[in-house]
Formats: structure tokens, C-alpha cells, sequence
């Protein structure tokens, strides 16, 4: 299918932010978006780019009354030559299109959706910032648009795809986080939609992650739904531990995001000769391990914040020291791999990154 483009009058664009320094996260969109129309018995049609601005749809819209939308995140980052290029964008799609099966949603045909993407980066290219750390956040998204009340999958939807400039997505930079263990609260059980990126799992960890700012704590790290025993994720990302002989992360079992960002750092760890283990990992051993020097490290990975190094974790109480509470030496390796591979700094052995604008 052709894209066609409506662009934005000259009197109506947005104003770019001036000072780059200062973009925050999720704060400024673009003039731009990418829309795509579904309707049954027609299927996935209408894809165009349009100007940026609020979406019509009835009160009665499914989304708005049983949650059916599944969304995504990824990044286009301006490259030495003034190029823009995407980090894995096909596993994006790939696994926006597995939430859409778990959320009964029609998957969506990706090279056109891929499509669509280039020429709304095209269209507002001059939107990617160029000041080191900087990014263009893309965020794709499918909600239910039929108006009805009754439990049951909708037959219309639309998909879209905003964008907006975004600087660190800590406030604090590349710098160790505080995190509390939850063992209150849960974010996912098995059978559940853990592994789904739709807006309920994030509602759902609301109230645990504002009692965790309250405390002081920049995140919540997840145990699992059964046995509030075995470490999970973080809030907005997955979850590494550096011990002395291994680099482990949670298995993908259905409860957690299988991370592209997670997926990258397997890659890359593996690569480096690391022993990488996917298992479950007690939230006892995590204690232990800090308390005997064995555990090394923490660090988060996710798409928004990259690598997150973790200075200090409290479960009930007990405040545990990770490395000194100072950014790890493996946690800042991968950070400063896997950004310049992103900008194109650095040679990309993995082909993960993808001009999409000349």
C-alpha cells in the first residue's frame, strides 16, 4: 500500500524544544503521526501520515471500558553523518504483534507498519535531536475503537505511531538507582498478560511504584505472583545480576517483557565470553550474595533507559549496598557498547541497527 502524507500548515506546527539539555522524557511530540484503520471482514487498511493532534472516538470505544490496546517503544537516533536509524525496529513489531495475539487483537501486517514508520521519521526528521544521549521515543499503539458495552473482543481498531523528542530517562542520568523489593503487591501471575506490553500490567504497578517514590526508592523490583520468593523485573525494565561467576536474568516464562534491550545484552554478554544463565533467582541469594561479595552488580536494561546500574536495593527493611552503591564496570561497558552501536559510533557486528532516513 502507498503512504500518502498530509503535512502540518506552517501556522499550526509545534515548536521544537530549544534547549536539548532539558527534554526530559515523554514531555514534547512531534508534528507528525502514522495512522492505520482495522475494521472486520476488511482488514488492516487507510495507512497515512497526518498532522499531529487529538484522536476522535466514542465514549463507548472498548478501550476506554475493557483496556484492549497494546503498545510499543523504541528509538530513532541521529548518527555521525546526520543520519537517523532505528535499533532493532523489527523486534518491536514482531512483539507488539504477539501482544496483539494475547489481547485478541488482529495482527497487523509489520513491513507496512514498518513503512508508515520511515516516512513519519521523514517526515519529521529534523525533530531527532542532535546533543549526545539525545533521541527521537517512538511509540506505536492499536486501541479497540468499536463503541460497544459487553465483554468481547472489538471489531475495529486503530493504530498509531507519535514521536517526540526525549533526553535521559532518569533525571539522574547514568547514575546508580535505589529500588525496593515489592512483597506486597504483584505485577504478574502465570496465565496472566505479564508478557504483553498492554497499558493494564502498567495501572497495575502504579500504586506500588508511587509508595516506592514516597519512600524515597526510584523503582520497584517485582517478585514473582506465586511464591513473592524470585525476583522478576523492574518497574520499566528488566533485571541482570552480576555474580562472581555468572551474569543471570529471570527466564522469559510468561510473567515478564521479553526485552529487546534484555535480548541485546544476552547477545553481548554471551559474546564476551560471560556465562549467561536464564533462571529463577531467589531473592534470599540476591542477599547473600551482597552480603558475601559474590554479587557484584545490578543493572536494569529497557529500551527508554538503556542500561540502568542499581546502587542499593531494601526488602523489608534491610538496605543492601550493591557494589559500593557506584555504577558497575560491566553495567557501564554494555551502556557504552550498546549507545555507540545505537548512534553508529561504533561498528555494529550484530546488524541490529537500521538506517531509516539518509
Amino acid at each position: 500500500m502507498q503512504v500518502p502524507i498530509t503535512k502540518v500548515r506552517s501556522t499550526m506546527q509545534r515548536q521544537k524544544p530549544a534547549d536539548e539539555s532539558k527534554l526530559g522524557f515523554g514531555q514534547y511530540f512531534s508534528n507528525h503521526m502514522f495512522l492505520l484503520n482495522y475494521k472486520e471482514g476488511q482488514g488492516w487498511q487507510n495507512p497515512r501520515v497526518e498532522p499531529y493532534a487529538p484522536l476522535a472516538m466514542e465514549p463507548a470505544a472498548v478501550v476506554l471500558h475493557y483496556a484492549q490496546e497494546v503498545f510499543e517503544g523504541l528509538k530513532a537516533y541521529r548518527g555521525p553523518d546526520g543520519e537517523v536509524a532505528l535499533f532493532r525496529p523489527g523486534e518491536n513489531l514482531k512483539r507488539m504483534n504477539r501482544s496483539c495475539e494475547r489481547l485478541c487483537i488482529p495482527t497487523f501486517p509489520e513491513e507496512l507498519v514498518y513503512q508508515g514508520l520511515v516516512k513519519l521519521l521523514e517526515v519529521d526528521a529534523d525533530w531527532v535531536p542532535r546533543s549526545p544521549g539525545t533521541s527521537l521515543y517512538v511509540r506505536p499503539t492499536i486501541i479497540a475503537t468499536e463503541p460497544f458495552l459487553g465483554v468481547r473482543p472489538a471489531s475495529e481498531y486503530l493504530l498509531f505511531i507519535i514521536t517526540g523528542p526525549v533526553g535521559a530517562y532518569y533525571a539522574s542520568g547514568f547514575g546508580p538507582v535505589k529500588i525496593l523489593v515489592e512483597d506486597k503487591y504483584t505485577r504478574a501471575a502465570p496465565g496472566g498478560v505479564g508478557e504483553a506490553k498492554t497499558s493494564g500490567n502498567y495501572a497495575a504497578s502504579l500504586k506500588a511504584q508511587e509508595e516506592a517514590h514516597q519512600k524515597g526508592f526510584t523503582q520497584v523490583l517485582w517478585l514473582d505472583g506465586r511464591e513473592r520468593r524470585y525476583v522478576e523485573e523492574v518497574g520499566t525494565m528488566n533485571i541482570f545480576f552480576k555474580f562472581a561467576d555468572e551474569l543471570a536474568t529471570a527466564p522469559l516464562a510468561g510473567t515478564i517483557l521479553p526485552g529487546i534491550t534484555r535480548d541485546s545484552v544476552l547477545t553481548m554478554a554471551r559474546d564476551m565470553g560471560l556465562k549467561v544463565q536464564e533462571r529463577q533467582i531467589a531473592i534470599d541469594e540476591i542477599l547473600e550474595g551482597a552480603k558475601s561479595g559474590r554479587l557484584e552488580e545490578i543493572f536494569g536494561t529497557g529500551t527508554a533507559a538503556v542500561i540502568s546500574p542499581v546502587g542499593s536495593l531494601n526488602y523489608k527493611g534491610q538496605e543492601v549496598s550493591i557494589g559500593d552503591g557506584q555504577t558497575g564496570k560491566l553495567a557501564l561497558e554494555l551502556f557504552n557498547k550498546l549507545t555507540a552501536y545505537q548512534y553508529g559510533t561504533e561498528h555494529d557486528p550484530y546488524g541490529w541497527r537500521v538506517v531509516a532516513v539518509e
